[in-house]
């Protein structure tokens, strides 16, 4: 299914329209999920942190033992060739994904120099910065390193958070606020989160369980370069409910207000729209 419109996608070292399909039915990565992707940005003529992207898409396939066949440099000279094809007020979303082709001598593992790869690009407009959701608890949890490929952006992940989403909406909200297997805040289903409390903002400490964004560490460079003090710390849910601000960090939205944990609301506050215009300041006068 497509997640956007207008799409392109780079398979066997070319470009084609459309959504063509890419893997095979005895494809480890189709019977055994050995899958993932990172997911870049594009927006008013800028991409910012492809470069960052595109390695982390190469760290993700060497943790799930799959052997990546492009560079980072590569990667990104891939999705600039195929973004030209784009104009400057379409939003696109750019997406590298490497799967396991062959399995090793007992199948389940993949074997080493057989990879596929593709990107593809999809104009998924960006969302409209005003909208904000909604957040709830979740009986489901982030793993830990021991038991999930937790240290890549890795497809197997998503059925765990589909869940999470699936029990917050039939519970009436639009996200789920995640513990970690300790019980402490970990994430949400979909994004990073930071709260705020008298002018501080605070985001869960990164302890293995979930990935640290891309865009959540520009979020935190950018605020902290305007002055504004931002704390990694152990939070728990009482935490999110003391706050003053909630607001979720990830590459698709980069920032996306919260009005509300269960029954405790929120404003979209200063610290919320101060991130989100330091992003698009960066953003755009980086030239990324």
């Amino acid at each position: 299914m497509a997640f956007g419109k207008n799409i392109r996608t780079f398979f066997e070292g070319k470009w084609h329209d459309g959504d063509v399909a890419i893997m095979r039915a005895a494809d480890h990565g189709s019977w055994l999920g050995s899958t993932i992707f990172d997911g870049a940005r594009h927006f008013d003529g800028v991409t910012p942190d492809l470069d960052k992207h595109c390695a982390r898409a190469n760290r993700s396939a060497e943790a799930l033992m799959i052997t990546p066949t492009m560079t980072d440099d590569e990667i990104m000279a891939i999705a600039r060739e195929g973004l030209r094809a784009y104009g400057p007020g379409q939003a696109v979303y750019v997406r590298p994904m490497y799967w396991a082709l062959d399995g090793n001598e007992l199948g389940v593992g993949p074997k080493a120099n057989s990879t596929g790869f593709a990107l593809c690009l999809e104009e998924v407009a960006m969302p409209d910065p005003t909208i904000a959701t909604t957040l709830t608890r979740t009986r489901f949890r982030r793993p830990v390193l021991e038991d999930s490929v937790c240290n890549a952006k890795a497809g197997c992940l998503y059925p765990n958070n589909a869940r999470m989403l699936a029990e917050a909406t039939a519970k009436g909200f639009g996200n789920a606020l995640v513990a970690d297997a300790m019980g402490n805040v970990a994430e949400t289903a979909t994004a990073n989160v930071f709260m705020v409390k008298d002018g501080v903002a605070f985001t869960p400490i990164s302890n293995g369980t979930f990935l640290a964004g891309i865009t959540r560490a520009r979020h935190i460079s950018n605020l902290r370069a305007d002055g504004v003090e931002v704390v990694e710390a152990v939070l728990s849910f009482e935490d999110f409910h003391a706050a003053d601000e909630v607001f979720l960090s990830g590459n698709f939205a980069k920032v996306t207000p919260v009005k509300a944990f269960d029954d405790t609301q929120y404003q979209i506050g200063p610290v919320t729209r101060r991130a989100r215009q330091l992003y698009w300041d960066w953003a755009l006068s980086a030239g990324a």
